[in-house]
């Protein structure tokens, strides 16, 4: 059964102290426990009764004016402090991951920090038409052998390749093991569950943040399939739980610490893509629970500042945010809209095939013994995805890499397989290239990318949930990007070879720049990303923050609301919601429709079959009576009654704050034993001198919990919960108390009408 949580100082209970025998408040009271949900109206109203105190206070002293103001102030200077340090963190992951990556193919002579863009960019003797080649990057083979050319130089490269792979996977899964079993996956299931108003200790704490940092930098380099944006959210929300620390304000209150961390998300996703807008969009739309008005200015300020931050230390070296960053220079036609939703409805597809087949393989990882072996299990699928990708030019690139080429406009100094044309007129500028036949090597690259697509598809389901931090954003943009390559080339060469056909006719002429299948990719990755996480505002703008294709916005509309709606119909749930229902965390969906016609009274404990409810009264227990009723029930809280008889209800009071309040009465109050009495009422009873002393603990009582009546409907009281964030509810019939509703009661009766195994919530 779950209780209420009280808070230290005054407020709802009038202006009386926390404990009536003590001057000070108890340390302890007012805090939760490990695995339970926070009681948001109780936090909201605390921080209300801060604020008015602070308010009265301002108008005595310019001391207490000055205080005040840097309390306003002090939302400000923590987004300043979380859009720094993310921004600062990103960059130095970027940096990272982009070096490790190409340490697999080999090293710089000039210095081993050099990854293999800028080693050759110091270098005199790199071509324009060769800009990846230069005498200072060496490959493995070069070193190891002398040579570059020849079967045993490949061998050599290939070995050199897997084994720096494993490496990496290897320290990865080790230290997330060792270090802070929190910091694996992506992040954003538990994010959003913390953001309701659960806690998971130690899941946004200082070890998780430096853990994840590393092994996110050593996860990408190990060429799995999976990306860092989803885990820099949770990285970013890490920043924020941390400096929450250095202002009281945010501390010692977890609603509030709950609006820094909505807007922590949103600076996750600004440094991941450079995209803040999206970011903020993100948090609003995707992760946050309950996001006022003010969260989304802070918000926007972080992504800001993190977004700067990130610019200035320009981890890509091309002054941009991003990695894909691209432009493209011709418009697009209405009669693309069809092969723009058949990509949505292929994103749709892709989406809920994704979800059922992850979720069953992370099940079946939960419940054999395949999760047992972590470690193994990260080193094979390492191994194969290492030995498969290899052979194939488009997934031997890191999968940002093989996006940023996807997306690519090809120009006439491109050098790329996929851009290789027959050139039949050259002396156009390379912004205006017409549509041209397609070189052997353009086939030869349709084919790479349709192995490619198979490969990502199969290994992202058994890489996405392995004990290493993985995120999904960018393995499901490049099975998006890959199919949308092949479609825009497809519909490049059939209005090349067929412009006098009806659907090309009037807008494609010969010579005419029609097609552009970089577009192609982008909608594709757009729509398979809206598949599989359900995003569509948010995902849109995000996409074109990326591209900076303001006129693209309509295709992206069109194929992220196709794949939503696809996906929709064969299931509801997106990766993340599957996730944490896998997980059994207590999350109530504000998606999820309730329409059952159950009442309070059926969902409520205790059930007709049941012992009568546990209850205290409000004047006749001993300190002796509750110890024994704590030690043999194991509910959150307590309701307190008038007596056994009456059963009108007073109050309510938690469990915590009962052990808490009477081990320190013992500890720090004269004469306090187990025949003292126990008083939930405003005044004591005169007592004969030579009776115990009395304990009075009305002002860790909640004195208006939340009570409807046996009739209530349940899809009333469902949307109580969720929009108050409730920890339990009381059950009432004509002022009599019946039973109580607790939020895990709500998600097990929620789960037995969708059919589905109501034990599988796990937590309080």
């Amino acid at each position: 059964m779950e209780g209420y949580n009280t808070y230290t100082g005054e407020g709802m209970n009038g202006t009386s102290k926390l404990m009536d025998f003590l001057d000070e408040p108890v340390p302890g009271v007012g805090t939760y426990e490990d695995f339970n949900t926070i009681d948001w109206v109780r936090e909201k109203s605390k921080d209300r009764d801060r604020h008015r105190e602070i308010a009265s206070k301002s108008k005595e002293s310019t001391w207490a004016l000055i205080q005040s103001v840097s309390d306003a102030f002090s939302g400000w200077l923590l987004m300043l402090l979380i859009g720094l340090m993310a921004g600062a963190l990103a960059g130095g992951i970027d940096i990272s991951a982009h070096w490790m990556t190409d340490l697999k193919d080999g090293v710089c002579l000039n210095g081993f920090w050099f990854n293999h863009e800028h080693c050759c960019w110091t270098s005199n003797e790199t071509t324009f038409m060769e800009r990846d080649k230069c005498p200072q990057w060496k490959s493995w083979a070069e070193l190891i052998i002398g040579h570059s050319e020849g079967a045993f130089a490949y061998i050599t490269n290939y070995l050199m390749y897997v084994s720096w792979a494993l490496l990496f996977a290897f320290l990865a899964v080790s230290l997330v093991r060792a270090f802070a079993p929190y910091a694996c996956g992506s992040g954003i299931s538990e994010i959003k569950t913390i953001l309701s108003g659960f806690i998971i200790r130690g899941y946004l704490g200082k070890w998780t943040l430096i853990i994840k940092t590393i092994t996110l930098v050593l996860a990408v380099s190990s060429g799995l399939s999976l990306g860092k944006e989803g885990p820099l959210v949770h990285v970013a929300c890490c920043c924020g739980n941390i400096l929450c620390h250095l202002f009281t304000k945010y501390r010692k209150n977890e609603a509030k610490r709950r609006e820094v961390l909505s807007a922590a998300a949103a600076v996750g996703v600004s440094v991941a893509f450079g995209a803040p807008i999206g970011g903020v969009l993100f948090s609003l739309e995707e992760v946050s629970y309950y996001f006022p008005l003010k969260t989304l200015w802070r918000s926007f300020f972080a992504a800001l500042v993190a977004a700067f931050t990130l610019r200035s230390i320009n981890p890509f070296g091309n002054s941009k945010l991003v990695l894909f960053y691209v432009e493209f220079h011709s418009p697009w036609h209405l009669l693309e809209l069809i092969p723009f939703i058949l990509l949505g409805i292929f994103g749709g597809l892709w989406g809920a095939f994704f979800i059922r087949t992850n979720i069953a393989w992370c099940r079946r990882r939960k419940t054999t013994k395949l999760g047992h072996y972590p470690v193994l299990e990260v080193l094979v699928v390492t191994a194969v995805t290492a030995i498969l990708a290899f052979p194939n030019d488009y997934t031997r690139i890191s999968t940002s890499e093989l996006i940023s080429e996807l997306f690519n406009d090809c120009g006439l100094l491109d050098s790329s397989k996929l851009c290789d044309y027959i050139n039949l007129n050259s002396s156009k500028s390379s912004n205006e290239l017409p549509d041209r036949p397609a070189n052997s090597n353009v086939y030869t690259a349709m084919w790479q990318l349709a192995l490619a697509l198979i490969f990502k598809v199969l290994i992202t389901i058994v890489t996405f949930g392995m004990k290493v931090p993985s995120g999904l954003f960018i393995p499901s943009m490049a099975v998006g990007a890959i199919t949308g390559r092949l479609l825009g080339v497809g519909m490049e060469q059939l209005a090349y070879y067929h412009h006098d056909w009806v659907i090309f006719k009037g807008w494609c002429t010969p010579g005419a720049d029609c097609i552009t299948p970089g577009l192609y990719a982008m909608v594709g990755a757009a729509a398979c990303l809206g598949g599989v996480t359900r995003m569509t505002v948010s995902l849109v703008v995000i996409m074109f923050e990326l591209t900076g294709g303001l006129e693209y916005i309509v295709p992206l509309m069109a194929a992220a609301m196709t794949s939503k709606w696809v996906a929709d119909a064969i299931g509801r749930e997106g990766i993340y919601e599957a996730h944490i229902r896998l997980n059994g965390y207590p999350f109530l969906e504000a998606k999820e429709e309730f329409g059952h016609k159950t009442l309070a009274m059926d969902v409520m404990r205790p059930r007709r079959s049941d012992p009568p409810l546990t209850v205290l009264t409000q004047d006749h227990m001993t300190v002796e009576d509750v110890e024994t009723l704590i030690s043999e029930t194991t509910y959150s809280g307590f309701p307190v009654v008038v007596s056994h008889e009456s059963q009108r209800l007073v109050g309510f009071v938690l469990r915590r704050d009962l052990v808490i309040s009477i081990e320190n009465a013992r500890k720090r109050q004269d004469g306090i034993v187990s025949t003292s009495h126990i008083y939930f009422t405003e005044y004591m009873p005169p007592q004969p001198s030579t009776s115990p002393a009395q304990l009075k603990l009305r002002s860790i009582m909640d004195l208006s919990p939340f009570t409807v009546t046996d009739h209530t409907p349940m899809e009333i009281v469902v949307d109580i919960f969720r929009k108050l964030g409730l920890r339990q509810c009381l059950v009432t019939h004509n002022g009599r108390l019946l039973g109580i509703i607790t939020k895990k009661d709500i998600l097990k009766h929620m789960a037995q009408m969708a059919n589905r195994d109501p034990d599988s919530i796990l937590f309080n």
